[in-house]
């Protein structure tokens, strides 16, 4: 009888275990290191200057959390991106303007994101959201031949007086990611809430024939890949 009993709750026990971890697979882990790539294409949205998009690269790392029974994970991480942003100007004061003449500057830029992604399809799939902490670089002039240009839409604003931007921002994030556990597809577009140009209304600059009021906000697009571990 105690032999038949021993034999009953070891039974019960393997049932018991044998469940829980079926009931457990049925869930994706994906807690881990993601290291990510891709490129960029920024624009500053503002009505000082006549700006083109232009092109970049972006890396960087991030920790993803599964959090179980949740619609959700989250993520934490960091990336560096260097791109261009093309502004409208001139050779000389007496130059006619023309607006389809631009000057590239390099725009470097590190980025502390928080991040949110909703399970569109489990964690094959998610809708990714979330605030980013920005650090940037001042504009930075790719030809220096051309430091002395100025600025179309102003008279006497030359191409280095608007290189001192403000050097910290807040960005919001908001995209798609796809594919599997060890690698996956991003999209992202990323607007920046605060005016990356309001310094410069401190730097006693020559505005005249335009605004001396500045606005601008940083726009990115990010197409790359990520590799989990």
């Amino acid at each position: 009888m105690k032999n038949n009993t021993s034999f009953l709750l070891v039974v019960i026990l393997l049932c018991f275990v044998t469940k829980s971890f079926s009931q457990r697979g049925k869930y994706d882990i994906v807690n881990g290191i993601g290291i990510f790539g891709g490129i960029t294409q920024v624009d500053l949205m503002t009505d000082n200057f006549i700006t083109s998009g232009g092109e970049g690269f972006i890396g960087g790392l991030s920790a993803t959390v599964e959090i179980p029974h949740r619609w959700y994970n989250m993520s934490y991480g960091m990336q560096l991106s260097e791109s261009s942003i093309q502004i409208s100007a001139r050779p000389s004061m007496l130059s006619a303007s023309n607006p389809d003449a631009f000057i590239e500057y390099k725009l470097f830029a590190a980025q502390l994101a928080f991040m949110g992604h909703i399970k569109l399809a489990g964690s094959y799939v998610t809708l990714d959201v979330g605030p980013m902490l920005q650090y940037n670089s001042r504009l930075e002039l790719k030809d220096s031949s051309q430091e002395g240009y100025f600025i179309n839409n102003y008279s006497n604003l030359r191409a280095t007086d608007i290189s001192d931007i403000s050097q910290f921002n807040l960005n919001g994030a908001a995209g798609i990611t796809a594919g599997f556990k060890f690698l996956k597809l991003r999209a992202h577009y990323i607007y920046g809430f605060t005016n990356m140009l309001k310094k410069l209304e401190n730097e006693n600059l020559d505005t005249s024939g335009g605004d001396a009021r500045f606005k601008g906000n940083m726009s990115m697009l990010v197409f790359g890949a990520m590799i989990s571990f």
